[in-house]
């Protein structure tokens, strides 16, 4: 049996927990996943095994596979977490780390071998799925994490840079009827992007924005969805929501723009604002979500202007 590395996933390897496009599969290198419950008491081990791509699962992924779920359930050393679901709990609770869903809470955990990597959404919960476990070949996915963290270039016809945005945030096309369309996007390659369920070239996707009249702007999910600021015409107290170029002002706003500085700031210490996502935010609204300034990343902690090291390629093919 082989040694196994357990940690808690990160933030960026959420969305490989989840349902991903055929193209993601294989660029991946997603063998398939288990989907499993632990029955009404709790002590059960209900699973359902899941092709995606079957040239992926050779004989030793099998033996390993089963090797790993037979460890992850009946080894000490591994917490046994899977060996029911009180133990389940108590493992997510000290050692996984936590997401909020739609509908919500689960726990995530990786799970590394020499050759495979396996990715665990946890769920203690009684009459649910209790685990997901995608399994990927090790080299493809490192491989694909490392390329993804670039980011999706969105640009012009002409190749002009636009913006950037990590991976598996969302955009907001902005059509001329005035409808408002959000959609998620995935990193493809450094060429192609899913929008939404469909892959385009990020030139093609540029020529039909532009055709179409659209603009398009980001929703960075570095961003909150909505923060409270001063405006720099008049000094009131508002309020700005994300993706919007108009902000209101709020009713306990008076006419003392510092007094209003102080009930910013202490309206966004508790929503969990940060200076710098105040400053994006409020950049944002007046000159554009698609500008450099609306990038939380280009302000230091405190909300000032930071110099940023590198421009977007847009000018290759």
């Amino acid at each position: 049996m082989t040694d196994l590395y357990v940690t808690p996933t990160t933030t960026n390897l959420e969305k490989y927990t989840f349902k991903q496009s055929q193209q993601l599969y294989q660029q991946t290198g997603c063998i398939g996943y288990l989907r499993a419950d632990m029955g009404y008491n709790g002590q059960e081990f209900n699973s359902t095994w899941n092709d995606v791509c079957t040239f992926f699962k050779t004989d030793e992924f099998k033996k390993e596979f089963d090797d790993v779920i037979n460890a992850l359930r009946l080894d000490d050393t591994y917490g046994r977490l899977l060996n029911d679901r009180t133990r389940l709990s108590r493992y997510c609770h000290e050692h996984a780390k936590q997401y909020s869903g739609a509908d919500n809470q689960y726990y995530g955990v990786r799970v590394d071998t020499d050759n495979h990597t396996y990715l665990l959404r946890l769920n203690p919960r009684q009459g649910e799925y209790n685990l997901y476990c995608y399994c990927f070949v090790k080299q493809y996915f490192e491989t694909h994490l490392v390329q993804a963290s670039k980011g999706i270039r969105f640009i012009t016809p002409s190749y002009r840079p636009v913006f950037t945005i990590p991976d598996g945030d969302k955009i907001r096309i902005l059509r001329l009827d005035g409808e408002k369309v959000d959609k998620s996007c995935r990193y493809i390659d450094d060429y192609h992007t899913e929008v939404g369920d469909r892959l385009y070239h990020i030139c093609e996707f540029a020529e039909i924005i532009e055709r179409n009249g659209s603009k398009v702007i980001p929703l960075r999910s570095s961003l909150p969805e909505r923060c409270y600021s001063v405006s720099p015409s008049n000094g009131h107290l508002i309020i700005i929501t994300k993706g919007e170029n108009e902000h209101s002002d709020v009713n306990d706003s008076n006419n003392s723009p510092e007094r209003n500085r102080e009930l910013a700031d202490g309206h966004n210490s508790e929503m969990g604002v940060t200076k710098a996502q105040e400053a994006a935010m409020l950049a944002g609204s007046l000159k554009g979500w698609n500008t450099p300034e609306a990038d939380p990343q280009n302000y230091d902690d405190n909300g000032t202007p930071v110099k940023t090291k590198h421009k977007d390629r847009g000018d290759a093919r």
